[in-house]
């Protein structure tokens, strides 16, 4: 039987890979106690339940687990199971950042500052990562994109589709997608909040897509940005990135940066395997 360990660094990205696994077919337990390791495996396996397996998440919450992971990783692969350890992890910075905005504490100590906590984290779990099968650096990520990589690899697709391009709008009002590889802001275009019969739509509808696209300086721009896009993504691809976000920004994000994040990925998925669209503030209200 397949069986995943899910740990490494509170903030990484273990909860996005449950939920990726659990959509995919494994039967996923948070938190297990060390010592149930292996029964809990024993059980699943007499059931006959049709899972593709287990997934077992194990971190810093549970205090006991650093007493005994080895001798349990080893009970399981003893009784002939497959066992891969995925290890989660991001720069200091990125997760001081995501616990700023969740305003959750860190787990390591109530008391204690978050930086204080990723350090401290860090050292109790040095050894488990040495063990680890694939270590998975989620700082450069979005949710979505994390949990695509992640089906690429327990799908074993990666070699298949190894470069991802998302193309992305976004309102400057909200910030910029702390994601971003490239961003382009388009608010030098005309905007059609100011016009009356357009203001309600978005860059989605056919009618503000052709007042958009009819502006000259629109079809130069375009020209000019596509050429650069084809150029940059190759040099991309070379350096080894599994990941371009190319994020084009408007002062609302529901009109302009809409329709042309729409243009972007219409050229791109001529020659791109594996691109993604997304408008994200394009609900958060009119410009």
């Amino acid at each position: 039987m397949r069986i995943i360990v899910i740990t490494g660094m509170s903030g990484s990205g273990k909860s996005t890979a449950v939920r990726a696994l659990e959509d995919e077919g494994f039967y996923c337990i948070d938190n297990l106690p060390v010592r149930l390791f292996k029964r809990f495996v024993d059980l699943i396996e007499k059931s006959g339940e049709a899972f593709k397996g287990i997934v077992l998440v194990a971190d810093i919450r549970g205090r006991e687990f650093f007493k005994g992971y080895e001798n349990a990783f080893q009970k399981i692969r003893t009784a002939g199971h497959s066992i891969e350890i995925l290890f989660f992890d991001a720069s200091d910075e990125t997760l001081v950042r995501r616990f700023s905005e969740t305003r959750r504490r860190h787990p390591v100590d109530e008391q204690c500052t978050v930086s204080e906590g990723i350090r401290i984290e860090r050292e109790r779990l040095a050894g488990l990562r040495q063990l680890a099968t694939r270590i998975i650096d989620s700082s450069e990520f979005n949710v979505h994109q994390l949990k695509d990589y992640i089906l690429r690899i327990i799908r074993g697709e990666e070699g298949h589709h190894p470069f991802m391009v998302e193309v992305q709008s976004f309102g400057f009002r909200y910030g910029i997608p702390m994601e971003s590889s490239i961003v382009m802001d388009v608010r030098f275009l005309p905007n059609p909040f100011f016009v009356s019969e357009l203001k309600a739509l978005t860059g989605l509808d056919a009618a503000v897509r052709d007042y958009i696209m009819a502006r000259t300086e629109t079809v130069a721009f375009l020209e000019r940005f596509l050429a650069l896009v084809d150029m940059l993504i190759p040099s991309y691809q070379r350096e080894g990135k599994a990941y371009l976000t190319i994020s084009i920004g408007c002062t609302g994000g529901r009109h302009r940066s809409v329709a042309l994040a729409e243009a972007t990925a219409q050229h791109l998925q001529t020659f791109v395997p594996t691109l993604r669209i997304t408008h994200r503030d394009i609900e958060k209200g009119q410009q």
